[in-house]
């Protein structure tokens, strides 16, 4: 058998290379007449490569094939036909189509079962499980219908009885899905590939093919695999190079792995339930084990590749993965058989600390001419942190593993869309969609659609409107009414009409996928034009929307319109988009899969955590761990052992990383269980195996002298700046706060709400002045009028969930109050002069403004001056103080007749306040001594004081020339808006005087 082994210290590719260039190329066509036969299409470049640095001159390659690896989605698909060129195996089922469908039989099956059926978006979820679950089956050459045997039968009693129901359910869907194959004619994609295996490994072994064949860097273990690597072996002109198999490992130690579908005992599971899967060389003991090889038949390639790690590496590799009991022979272990010289550890406090190290590291090593460095990793928000790092300093790293495509360009795009037929065009979607990079067009026309989408962003500031298109329109073209911008007004009767299918959709009870799909991409392509399918991501977008297009049509599939976006969502993360160019070329960024047969001079394997690298052992959630044990199809902690061999593998480099962060996002981690083997068979020789320097230079990249801290503003604008007018208001602000009023008022700067803002106070309170306003002018404050008005008014405003649900039925509560207070004030004789009218009169050469909430005509000829709130209204020790002068100055103003038509003395000064009071939602509260003890000031003296406040403030802030100090009194609650301007956590609590 013709059999062979690549050491972990010797670099793969370049070390097969180096072997196959003297064993085949004899002439100039030798190598051309050889087939190489190799897992993934990335090994194809990664050898391809190698041949290329080792060539030394022109020469022709060999035909690469690709067969699979242990990942399913690197192995689907036609690159497996050359192997079986004139087999008879029927054609493979579409994937997309396979998807739907399982998803429509499931329903199927859950409706027969008498179970509660969950939304679309959950059934094609579970679907691609099953899907998941059926290739994994049909890869270890298992039909479904051994569900029903003897072994699996016998262990179904002991499952817990959610187990049961699951394991039933899966087999009436695959019942139905096999039924739907031979309807057909297909096959599944794995039982295709199983046959075009089994066809060549026919062929080959009746007419051994004249040319050489090579199979190398395989690690799948499935019996299809097995068999035709098998014969690959046995060929006189064949051979199959294996990646680490770990020939120096002691017999003992290779037995305590367990049988690995190699047991004596016809009643023992193919898989002992005692195997050490996560042990690194368990997935090839179970590959040599199903080709029928004893570990003993196999040799050494002996062939070092370029920039190898030193050969006593290996036997530290051997030793660190050993089973858990074999593992204490650590302490005996002399110093040359733990060695790892070129390995070095590294911890650092977070992500993002982790992160900028492995940069400094990159950067570092670009410095020595030619040296190749790889971050291998499977955390992609790792991988991302590092590539923005590197372009600081203009170092462009491309992420092999690519980017997933709703996170791309294009792809976020048609999800934004998606998201407008979900929500009916709420403003954060239809925003999002309106100015993303390719819509609008380019140059000119960008940049007038863009003007255009800011006016429409500034009209949806705030709380959320009513869904659909006709409140932002209504918003629209007031605003052109208002400004006579007639291109406004063009654009958005155009874009409404793009729009307009999208939003009918979302008002349908259910949506045909297909339907779905082809209005957005219409709306898609007429909002960007054809730049949305121009680049790879774009036409990785085409490729799907088609694909999944074409399986609609053959299976429809309904959806809720706010399931659209999920399901496309999920079904885009399937689809990764990788960099076909542009990255630096000293520089990779891999996946683990990614990373398998790749060389570099320095690896670092970054993202060393539990749940990262290995990730947590998956469990099928339709399958229970036992059945795939007693069919022989390994678990999920196989996954581990993978992981395991990737590490290994990584570990053959000349230098090496283990990087590892304290903790993430979410807060501490534990480092890798690989990572504490590292240390413990260390032991004390931890310590010089530890990279410090990289995270102390990462560090050391944000030092820099501390800031003096910052005072509190004080700002003192000339004289001619504080001439400004005075608003009621304000006034409350000025004395409490100038910072605020100097910024608002001089500034004259402006808070800018947020989209689909949750409803605020200040927002709350606008809304009642408003419908109030609207009362007296519509209805005279007639009874039985108030409360049809406010709930049109209400529902108008805002469709946020907060408002309709809480504050809506509250609001209602207190303006019932305000109406059953009006009519009691009416019959008493009572009139209501003035609601929300600005009024202002000139105090000490200042004009002081102030826009009255209401203001009442009482029997006496004397007037009350109301002020509406929503919450609690100001204490009178507030008022008293002099930081609530709200009535007191809109007293004054009308006291010295600066209200059209209104004339006569204040002698009552009311709060009504809509907040819950003791009898219920809705009370009136006077700010004034009579009455109480402690606090508040004679109602014969409000106005008076009032006016002395109000000459105070203007002759310390707007005629003199007192410093705007914030936060004057910060114990005052109050507005802060503009506590980031004052940039409030800097100072405030040092400041002594704070």
């Amino acid at each position: 058998m013709n059999i062979y082994s690549i050491a972990a210290h010797r670099g793969f590719a370049d070390a097969l290379v180096a072997g196959l260039i003297p064993r085949y190329a004899e002439d100039r066509f030798g190598l051309a007449r050889l087939t190489l036969l190799l897992p993934s299409r990335r090994a194809v470049r990664t050898v391809t490569e190698a041949f290329v640095r080792l060539s030394g001159e022109g020469l022709l390659l060999p035909r690469m094939a690709v067969i699979g690896d242990i990942e399913l989605d690197e192995t689907l698909g036609p690159l497996l036909d050359p192997i079986g060129d004139g087999a008879d195996v029927p054609p493979a089922a579409d994937q997309t189509r396979r998807w739907l469908s399982l998803a429509a039989m499931l329903e199927q099956a859950m409706r027969a079962e008498g179970r509660t059926v969950p939304t679309r978006a959950a059934l094609l979820r579970q679907a691609r499980e099953i899907a998941r679950a059926l290739d994994r089956l049909q890869v270890e050459g298992i039909d479904p219908a051994d569900l029903l045997g003897d072994r699996v039968r016998g262990i179904v009693g002991d499952l817990a009885h959610h187990w049961e129901q699951n394991l039933r359910l899966f087999w009436l869907v695959q019942a139905q899905w096999s039924a739907e194959l031979e309807r057909r004619g297909e096959v599944d994609a794995p039982t295709r590939r199983n046959a075009l295996f089994d066809h060549a490994a026919r062929r080959w072994r009746e007419a051994p093919p004249a040319y050489p064949i090579v199979a190398a860097g395989v690690t799948s273990a499935s019996p299809a695999i097995a068999r035709l690597l098998r014969v690959v072996a046995g060929l006189s002109n064949g051979a199959v190079v294996l990646p680490d198999l770990d020939l120096s490992l002691d017999d003992a130690v290779w037995d305590a792995l367990g049988t690995a579908g190699h047991s004596d005992d016809p009643d023992e599971p193919p898989l002992g339930a005692g195997d050490a899967v996560t042990h690194p060389q368990y997935h090839l003991k179970l590959l040599l084990n199903r080709m029928g090889v004893n570990r003993g038949e196999v040799r050494a390639w002996h062939r070092r590749g370029m920039g190898a790690a030193p050969p006593e590496r290996s036997k530290a590799i051997s030793n660190l993965f050993l089973p858990p009991e074999q593992s204490a022979s650590w302490v005996d272990l002399p110093p040359q058989r733990r060695k790892l010289a070129g390995v070095r550890i590294m911890e650092t406090a977070h992500p993002e600390a982790e992160a900028k190290a492995i940069a400094v590291l990159i950067r570092e090593a670009l410095e020595v001419p030619e040296k190749r460095i790889a971050l291998v990793t499977p955390d992609r928000g790792l991988a991302g942190r590092v590539i923005a790092h590197l372009a600081s300093w203009n170092i462009r790293a491309d992420d092999s593993a690519g980017m997933p495509l709703p996170q791309t360009v294009a792809g976020r795009l048609f999800l934004h869309l998606a998201e407008v037929i979900a929500t009916r065009a709420a403003p954060l979607p239809l925003l999002s969609a309106l100015s993303h990079p390719f819509a609008g067009g380019e140059g000119d026309a960008r940049r007038k659609w863009l003007q255009h989408v800011r006016r429409l962003d500034l009209q949806l500031r705030g709380p959320r409107l009513d869904v659909g298109l006709e409140p932002p329109a209504r918003l629209v073209m007031e605003l052109a009414r208002k400004r006579d911008d007639k291109a406004l007004a063009e654009w958005w009767q155009g874009l409404e009409a793009l729009l307009a299918p999208l939003v009918a959709m979302g008002e349908a009870e259910e949506v045909p996928l297909l339907e779905a799909l082809d209005a957005l991409a219409t709306a898609g392509e007429a909002l960007c034009g054809t730049a949305l399918w121009a680049n790879a991501d774009g036409r990785a977008l085409a490729g799907f929307v088609e694909d999944l297009r074409m399986a609609a049509r053959d299976e429809a599939t309904p959806l809720d319109p706010a399931e659209i976006a999920n399901v496309l969502r999920d079904a885009m993360d399937q689809q990764s988009v990788r960099p076909l160019w542009g990255g630096h070329p000293r520089i990779a960024i891999y996946g683990l899969i990614e990373a398998r047969m790749s060389r570099a001079d320095l690896v670092i394997c970054g993202g060393l955590t539990e749940g990262s690298w290995p990730a947590p052992s998956s469990t099928d959630p339709l399958i229970a761990p036992a059945v795939l044990r007693a069919l022989g199809v390994p678990g999920g902690d196989f996954r581990i052992g993978l992981a395991a061999h990737d590490l290994a593998a990584a570990l053959g480099a000349p230098e090496v990383v283990l990087s590892h962060a304290r903790r993430d996002v979410g807060g501490p981690v534990i480092a890798s269980r690989f990572v504490l083997r590292v240390k413990a068979m260390l032991g004390d020789q931890f310590d010089a195996h530890v990279e410090a320097e990289a995270p102390k230079l990462a560090e050391a990249m944000d030092e820099a002298d501390p800031a003096p801290p910052y005072p509190r503003p004080e700002p003192k604008p000339d004289a001619d700046q504080r001439k400004v007018e005075i608003s009621a208001t304000a006034l409350d602000r000025l004395r409490s706060d100038p910072y605020q009023f100097y910024a608002s008022h001089i500034l004259r700067l402006r808070r800018l709400e947020s989209i689909d803002e949750e409803p605020t106070p200040a927002w709350k309170g606008t809304a009642v002045h408003a419908i109030l306003q609207q009362w007296y002018d519509k209805f005279g404050c007639a009874p039985g009028t108030l409360l049809p008005l406010a709930a049109g008014h209400l529902s108008d405003l805002s469709n946020h969930p907060f408002m309709r649900g809480l504050w809506q039925p509250r609001l209602m509560a207190g303006l019932a109050w305000v109406e059953a207070e009006q009519v009691r004030l009416t019959a008493e004789g009572r009139e209501v002069v003035l609601v929300e009218k600005k009024g202002e009169m000139r105090f000490d050469g200042v004009t002081v403004t102030a826009k009255a909430d209401r203001i009442d005509r009482l029997p006496d000829g004397t007037l009350a001056v109301v002020d509406y709130k929503t919450g609690m209204p100001p204490s009178a020790s507030m008022v008293e103080q002099g930081f609530a002068l709200q009535l007191g100055t809109t007293g004054l103003i009308a006291e010295s007749d600066g209200f059209d038509g209104v004339s006569g003395t204040p002698t009552r000064f009311e709060y009504w306040s809509l907040a819950k009071g003791k009898d219920g939602f809705g009370y009136m509260v006077e700010p004034i001594l009579e009455g109480r003890k402690k606090s508040g000031i004679a109602r014969e003296d409000f106005l008076f004081e009032s006016a002395r406040f109000l000459k105070d403030a203007i002759d310390r802030w707007i005629v003199g020339s007192e410093a705007f100090t914030a936060r004057l009194n910060p114990d005052l609650a109050g507005y802060n808006d503009y506590d980031q301007l004052m940039r409030l956590d800097e100072w405030q609590g040092r400041d002594e005087d704070a």
